[in-house]
């Protein structure tokens, strides 16, 4: 193998393979990046069994050439060095290549480098996903969706089905939901070209769609989805990233989802967000997060919090609308403040059943997301 490759379009595509890179891997080849070079382009691979991402740099684009191949060929190379030195060298091209025994000689400059390569033929070959389950969505979307849902998966992994978010699609909408038990959150949205496809159970770990999510670019870039029997597959530009799709049933969560409510406010999200990030502050100090809110005989509500060590916060806040019955509900400030820094909606609805129901958090303006709190039972 040998090839003159532009630096920046090389670490790029270091930059995107190298997230599925694992630290904890007792697998030697998977510590590694695989180069496979044609005279078409080289493809990049990385892989830690649970993910495996692909980006392929094509010979050259519409503007100019970005690789000159001399001889195709493979290679695996050991990814904590290679990504770190690609970064680092002085020219913009980057001469590479592989002699006897995986033996890589990288040129740049003035500056020379010798690494020990490792056989290709060990790196595991990637699944093959036939393409007749698949959906598109902008890439934004699909951002925002991970971003208002995986904060509520759980982090214990002794339900590693909950350390997932669900994915469903029927009707052309596709729903995530994820809990921890404590909390819920679900976000939906209605997919254009989806017709006849559908599916349940698809389970996918929330430190791998965070990895996907860096991956997504911010401009609005569709990507293709295709769903197999245990794997998902996300296309975006030129880069494949591979899923495993976490294995076990899924709990029905709607049975958890109040349909009726007592109380209902409305408020105002980001003064609401402002004074119950002034209570946590001393509950986090009392290690148990619990904040107080009630309601007021005046219209308003009262948020406070207290610490045995520091003493006690009260502030009180307006309401923009109240119906139903008084209401006093203690619950976790740090649950309900994940939630309120992914709300966009400038106003936020809140409605209880009672004193130990679900508490629900819809944002008015977004009919497609809903937030389920469980509070605590105090003693006051």
């Amino acid at each position: 193998m040998k090839i003159s490759i532009l630096k920046n379009v090389l670490n790029e595509s270091i930059q995107h393979v190298s997230k599925a890179i694992s630290s904890r891997t007792t697998i030697p080849i998977l510590s590694g990046i695989k180069l496979d070079v044609t005279y078409s382009g080289v493809t990049l691979t990385a892989s830690d069994t649970d993910i495996s991402i692909q980006s392929f740099i094509p010979a050259e684009d519409e503007k100019h050439t970005i690789v000159q191949v001399e001889q195709p060929g493979s290679v695996v190379l050991p990814a904590k060095f290679f990504v770190e030195i690609i970064k680092k060298l002085p020219s913009q091209e980057i001469q590479m290549e592989v002699k006897e025994n995986f033996q890589t000689f990288i040129s740049s400059g003035a500056t020379e480098i010798q690494m020990v390569g490792l056989d290709p033929e060990e790196f595991p070959v990637l699944p093959n996903i036939e393409g007749s389950q698949t959906v598109s969505l902008p890439g934004d979307l699909l951002k925002n969706m991970i971003k208002q849902t995986v904060f509520s998966i759980s982090t214990h992994e002794t339900t590693p089905i909950l350390t997932g978010v669900l994915w469903s699609l029927n009707d052309n909408d596709l729903k995530f939901t994820a809990t921890d038990r404590h909390r819920l959150a679900t976000r939906s949205a209605h997919l254009e070209g989806a017709d006849g496809i559908s599916f349940n159970n698809v389970v996918i770990a929330g430190k791998t769609l965070n990895e996907l999510s860096k991956i997504i670019p911010d401009q609005n870039t569709l990507v293709d989805i295709v769903v197999a029997d245990n794997q998902v597959l996300f296309k975006i530009d030129r880069v494949l990233f591979y899923s495993r799709i976490l294995d076990g049933i899924y709990p029905d969560t709607s049975r958890i989802i109040p349909t009726s409510h007592k109380t209902e406010l409305v408020l105002d999200t980001k003064k609401l967000s402002e004074s119950i990030d002034r209570a946590y502050l001393l509950s986090k100090e009392e290690k148990t997060n619990i904040v107080l809110l009630q309601t007021m005989e005046h219209g308003g509500i009262e948020i406070s919090s207290s610490s045995s060590e520091l003493g006690k916060v009260r502030e009180e806040l307006d309401l923009i609308d109240f119906k139903g019955e008084p209401l006093r509900i203690s619950f976790n400030s740090k649950y309900m403040l994940d939630v309120l820094k992914v709300v966009e909606s400038e106003q936020l609805m809140i409605a209880f059943m009672g004193v130990m129901s679900p508490i629900i958090l819809k944002p008015l303006d977004d009919s497609k997301s809903q937030y389920i709190i469980l509070p605590y039972r105090t003693a006051n």
